[in-house]
């Protein structure tokens, strides 16, 4: 628990700064519509508020309410999402669309047991909703907050461990401002992201650095303290865009793996590095064609794309046929059905630079 005094300190010296200091904007900022809210959490997970941000506008101008989220067909939501990764977020963000439509009404429950039992919504983004959309003294604890917090008290438990992360819960949940616990949760977030961030930390505008353990041991590097890390797969992908008349093979991802129901041209994953010449040359990709038949386009330098627990190596060949072929599990395409598609990030990468 937390003694009164220290929680008397801390509102203050929060409050205090959040109301003279505390200038950061954003669109979804002081919204109690627990629609927008919701797909703001939704988007930010994973994912840099700056980034984050247009793709926020660009669903409400098209999803204006969870009624209209709710009846878009998969592909449409999935090609606004593009480029965000984390593709999961976009199916639990439909399933529950859908679920909060139907059987709903298109209500959002206003109870923290309500929200966590839709898919794709934890303790944090119900704490959010709970507390921005219906004042639920329910403390939001997210990387910024677990950074203050670490900081300021002290904390030595990893924060990405179970008992970690319920013991910044619990500290977090005793220093709510129970009687404002919308306007508590978004100054310790800003806090944490303009003021007590992860490097070079600007402490002389911290309103706590006079007593933050962190900033007065010398040790702000250490927190928050965080256990080993998890190791990161080496895959290596190698992609073979095929045209024919402006067609173009593409197949949809199937479940089970990275990207699950995107789109992408043909491709083979290799255990080791393949060898760059052998790469250029169809028959890597299975595919039997006379030099006659075939003419190279473009072979892009090696790509990496970085996923949480996977590291993605690339390489896109794109070559143009003379006459058409039949790959299995692939169909021709063309340029305006490709570009309703949704793709990884990384070929939409390559395909734009072109």
């Amino acid at each position: 628990m937390v003694e009164k005094q220290v929680k008397v300190w801390f509102l203050r010296g929060l409050n205090r700064w959040n109301s003279g200091f505390n200038t950061r904007k954003m669109p979804w900022k002081g919204e109690k519509d627990p629609y927008k809210i919701w797909l703001s959490e939704i988007i930010l997970q994973q994912t840099r508020v700056e980034q984050g941000w247009a793709y926020y506008l660009r669903f409400i101008q098209a999803y204006p309410t969870v009624q209209d989220l709710s009846q878009a067909p998969d592909n449409d939501v999935f090609k606004l999402w593009e480029g965000l990764g984390y593709y999961s977020r976009c199916r639990n963000l439909l399933h529950t669309a859908r679920i909060i439509a139907h059987d709903h009404g298109g209500v959002f429950p206003s109870t923290r047991e309500g929200l966590l039992a839709l898919k794709g919504i934890g303790s944090y983004t119900a704490a959010a909703i709970g507390s921005f959309a219906f004042g639920l003294p329910l403390a939001v604890v997210d990387g910024n907050v677990h950074r203050v917090l670490s900081r300021v008290f002290g904390i030595n438990d990893p924060v990405d461990t179970p008992k970690g992360k319920k013991r910044m819960e619990v500290l977090a949940h005793a220093l709510l401002d129970a009687k404002n616990p919308a306007g508590h949760n978004q100054a310790m977030m800003d806090l944490g992201a303009t003021v007590c961030v992860p490097r070079n930390p600007h402490c002389a505008q911290c309103p706590f650095s006079k007593n933050c353990v962190a900033f007065t041991t010398h040790t702000i590097a250490r927190f928050p303290v965080k256990s080993k890390k998890t190791k990161v797969r080496e895959r290596y992908f190698y992609y073979l865009i095929v045209e024919h008349k402006h067609r173009m093979l593409v197949r949809q991802r199937k479940q089970g793996d990275v990207w699950p129901q995107l789109h992408e041209f043909l491709l083979r994953e290799t255990d080791e590095p393949a060898d760059q010449h052998e790469v250029l040359q169809p028959l890597f990709w299975g595919v039997k064609l006379s030099k006659a038949n075939w003419q190279l386009i473009d072979a892009s330098e090696p790509i990496v794309h970085v996923l949480s627990h996977q590291r993605i190596n690339a390489r896109i060949v794109h070559i143009r046929l003379s006459r058409s072929i039949r790959v299995n599990g692939y169909e021709w395409m063309d340029a305006a059905q490709i570009t309703q598609l949704a793709f990884p990030r990384l070929i939409t990468r390559y395909r734009q630079s072109q």
